[in-house]
């Protein structure tokens, strides 16, 4: 199954979260595509909703059938529309189910943690992962690590986000690092780059709910830390499930919307015009189907968010152009939603003179929001 990724990296390279599109193609009837949810803050989450239909009432007692009104009934109220699966709002009605994290090998333990190979389960895939378990007794904080775009076809299990787990592991946390599904020993999921990896916020959302139900993590201490691709699947998780991860930080993340993914990575690359093609003809090309390109990008659901965000960028970043984050910064502000953003003069995409600083300021955060 996920030996086939190596055939196929060209096309999951695609997406670059969810940003895809190359030349003209045909282009779907408006009415097909449900319209993005306006940034209110307004409409229920899938948590919110009712299980079951309405509660039914004890029958009245009988009557004459010549008291009985000819007619009461009236015409069965529509179902509302499915979302497009190429949107948040399909993420956001989702039933979320992570659970079953079970510890593998171990393997890389220091003296102030012990780490395992894991695996947890969730929306029917198998995800693989690398975990990080302070000694001590516990119940500890956890964070779930996202780690950014690696050629899934070239991916090593838990080899990203080294420096970020063992600090995070030292200071006090257990840190699960993800591999996404097709990635290293995940199931694969055929639908995903088609899907604009919208899959990866999922794995990242179930991460949490499993880590939840692990007996050394404090269940309303977890938080999230991603870098570049996994930054923005931290900026869409705290749209799709707010209140789950208590604190999130990002470093050099890609855009919040998607669109400009689109336009850097994909738009001037022939080789991905494949997956490209497909996700066009389900959307349309940005110029003429903004709506739809809206609904995939965190930005336009920046009023759903309630928990605090940390965001690192530098100003020389090659990759994830810090404009970027200035306009995340700015949409998060003007929806009233808490921010805190750090601008490193001279830093890269991946950070190295200032990572010291960086990772300091991280873990105080961190600390402030989930050991209170």
């Amino acid at each position: 199954m996920h030996r086939l990724r190596a055939t196929s990296a060209g096309l999951m390279a695609a997406v670059v979260l969810g940003a895809c599109t190359a030349g003209p193609a045909a282009t779907p009837a408006p009415e097909a595509s449900p319209a993005p949810v306006p940034p209110s803050g307004g409409r229920p989450s899938a948590s919110a909703a009712p299980s079951g239909g309405p509660a039914r009432q004890a029958p009245a007692a009988p009557t004459p059938a010549a008291a009985t009104p000819a007619s009461t009934s009236s015409a069965a109220p529509r179902a509302a529309p499915r979302p497009d699966p190429l949107s948040l709002q399909a993420l956001i009605a989702k039933r979320y189910d992570g659970h079953g994290l079970r510890l593998g090998r171990e393997g890389g333990s220091t003296s102030a943690y012990r780490q395992y190979a894991v695996t947890y389960e969730g929306g029917g895939l198998t995800i693989s992962g690398r975990i990080a378990v302070p000694r001590g007794r516990g119940p500890f904080p956890a964070v779930v690590l996202a780690h950014g775009y690696v050629d899934p076809a070239a991916y090593v299990g838990g080899q990203t986000m080294l420096r970020e787990r063992d600090h995070l592991a030292r200071a006090g946390y257990v840190a699960l690092h993800i591999d996404y599904r097709n990635h290293a020993e995940s199931d694969d999921d055929p639908a995903n780059d088609a899907h604009l990896r919208l899959g990866y916020t999922e794995d990242a959302i179930n991460a949490g709910l499993a880590l939840q139900q692990y007996p050394l993590v404090d269940r309303g201490r977890i938080g999230i830390v991603g870098r570049s691709m996994g930054g923005g699947v931290v900026l869409s998780a705290l749209v799709v499930r707010p209140g789950l991860f208590k604190a999130a930080v990002a470093y050099s993340p890609v855009s919040s919307n998607t669109i400009d993914n689109f336009n850097r990575w994909v738009r001037p690359d022939p080789s991905r015009s494949g997956v490209a093609r497909q996700v066009i003809a389900r959307l349309g090309t940005p110029e003429a189907a903004p709506a739809r390109w809206a609904a995939t990008s965190p930005r336009t659901f920046f009023a759903r968010v309630s928990d605090p965000l940390m965001i690192h960028h530098g100003t020389l970043d090659e990759d994830c152009p810090i404009q970027w984050t200035r306009d995340t910064v700015a949409a998060l502000r003007a929806a009233g939603k808490p921010v805190e953003s750090h601008v490193y003069e001279g830093e890269r995409h991946t950070f190295t003179a200032q990572w010291p600083l960086s990772i300091r300021r991280t873990t105080d955060f961190l600390d402030r929001y989930l050991r209170r």
